[in-house]
């Protein structure tokens, strides 16, 4: 790619957006534009493997909630908050996941509105506030042998992580691998044969393995 194409291309994602990676890469824009690519990759992996990471948890979460809501409340919908249980910015979150669960006239089934709550909800589910009530009532079966906090600030890792990379900001600079393992590491925790399907597919270490080596070379320094 010539200099020309480079410098639009500097111009088109913003000097500002690229900054960084020039910095990795010893102000060379070359080197900056092929990290600039690699970092795109890398996030789309890491953010494929937390995705799957995200379904399942809900999914755990979500069948332990509901047998206890059922058991406790004669209630399955355990998002209806029949113990007042949820805080009002849960409750609000439940609300905005129902009503999107219903546009369009479609019928509300529990599978929608737990599908349309994200990854910052169901981290919170995990938080100090609901040790005595959810987390001892029930969604510690989920973790067997692990404790509240340590679920908590794994799934809070990820989460800070996702959220970073759905703003498309550099992700080279970040412990990548780390941020793997832990993921693969949590799904081990909700099911050992759904953890081997999704680190059998993560792309992660392959790509972390090609990283542009200039710019290794030069980061290092």
């Amino acid at each position: 790619m010539g200099a020309s194409e480079l410098a639009m291309l500097e111009r088109r994602w913003s000097p500002e957006r690229l900054a960084p990676y020039r910095a990795a890469g010893g102000g060379d824009l070359a080197a900056a534009m092929a990290l600039y690519e690699w970092n795109a990759e890398i996030s789309a992996a890491l953010g494929t493997t937390l995705g799957h990471l995200e379904i399942l948890l809900r999914n755990a979460l979500h069948e332990e909630l509901t047998a206890w809501s059922r058991r406790r409340f004669a209630e399955p919908c355990w998002y209806l908050d029949p113990g007042a249980v949820l805080t009002d910015e849960a409750r609000r979150d439940v609300a905005k996941a129902r009503s999107r669960a219903t546009r369009d006239g479609r019928s509300e089934a529990p599978g929608r509105v737990i599908a349309e709550l994200n990854l910052g909800f169901w981290r919170f589910l995990l938080a100090t506030r609901y040790d005595a009530t959810l987390w001892r009532g029930c969604m510690h079966r989920v973790f067997p042998g692990h404790c509240r906090r340590t679920v908590h600030s794994a799934v809070g890792r990820l989460h800070e992580a996702r959220n970073r990379m759905a703003h498309h900001e550099p992700m080279f600079n970040r412990p990548v691998a780390d941020l793997r393992a832990t993921a693969i590491e949590v799904a081990g925790w909700l099911c050992p044969v759904t953890r081997d399907w999704i680190d059998g597919r993560c792309r992660v270490l392959p790509l972390l393995v090609a990283r542009p080596g200039a710019v290794i070379n030069q980061a290092r320094r």
